[in-house]
């Protein structure tokens, strides 16, 4: 993130503090602490792209977060918006895509603190060793994670999501055979691969462009606990547990706060929603 950038995000987070302290007091009052997911991607130093954020940043970020937050497991997140009332500040932590550099200090970092994680990996690229196309397409093709890698963060307590079979944009894809395999042959095949339950789904991009109905459908038919999008919303109790907001983390601690303390702008991002239509038989109908 540019200097410039930096130092109004500055400026703004120390100028909305009143405002964010009424809203948490009222929201503490009301039992109305929103529940915050926030995302990864890769943690590296050598900060090669804007999704990557540094070893001592990553941890700088944790410390921050174990100082002023509870923090839980997704499905710790689940229950308390289910609950309908949340009174204690709390996050989750989640990391997508799946690349090999988080296991050098990352990861080990979680786990020796005992911070829950969930972490999402595409399918394809873990099981076949090729790198990310979008990291090809820049020059630089990162190493995704081994499936030994995956089976050693299990082991661990770290929880192993989907993140889609190839990283497609669900968004756009209309044939439902290949959003299939996208969503629901994916999950298979990972769980199959890690001989263990797979629970949670991220779309890849997760803005709402990238999000879709039937692909809700597909995932709640599949049996995952909940999907994640990436598009910056707050989680309030009350809210649909299924489809859980998160908003990307990157390489600086003023994005981080400006968000985990109820910032203003995220409180009227409109939440991708659908509903029950039993009169048309379709379990999700886009609002």
């Amino acid at each position: 993130m540019p200097i410039w950038k930096q130092l109004l995000l500055t400026l703004y987070y120390g100028g909305t503090q009143p405002v964010r302290w009424w809203n948490h007091r009222l929201a503490v009052l009301e039992g109305r602490v929103p529940v915050i997911i926030l995302l990864w991607h890769r943690i590296a130093d050598d900060r090669a792209n804007e999704w990557t954020a540094s070893n001592r940043m990553f941890a700088r970020q944790v410390w921050w977060l174990k100082a002023h937050f509870e923090l839980i497991s997704l499905e710790e997140a689940q229950q308390r918006i289910r609950r309908g009332a949340n009174y204690r500040p709390c996050a989750s932590i989640t990391f997508d895509d799946g690349y090999a550099d988080n296991c050098r200090q990352a990861i080990p970092l979680l786990v020796n603190e005992g911070i829950p994680c969930t972490y999402f990996v595409t399918v394809r690229n873990v099981l076949d060793g090729e790198p990310f196309a979008h990291d090809v397409a820049l020059g630089k093709p990162f190493a995704p994670n081994t499936l030994e890698e995956l089976h050693a963060m299990a082991a661990a307590g770290i929880e192993v999501g989907v993140h889609s079979y190839t990283h497609a944009d669900l968004g756009r894809i209309n044939d439902h055979r290949r959003l299939h395999r996208e969503v629901v042959a994916a999950g298979e095949e990972l769980q199959q691969a890690l001989g263990r339950p797979v629970r949670y789904f991220a779309f890849p991009f997760g803005q709402h462009a990238n999000l879709s109905g039937e692909a809700f459908k597909l995932a709640d038919g599949a049996g995952y606990e909940a999907i994640c999008s990436s598009y910056g919303g707050l989680n309030f109790p009350g809210d649909d547990a299924f489809h859980l907001q998160r908003l990307a983390v990157d390489d600086n601690m003023i994005g981080l706060k400006n968000f985990a303390t109820i910032d203003p702008r995220k409180l009227n991002i409109p939440r991708f929603a659908y509903e029950t239509t039993a009169a048309t038989g379709d379990h999700y109908q886009l609002k």
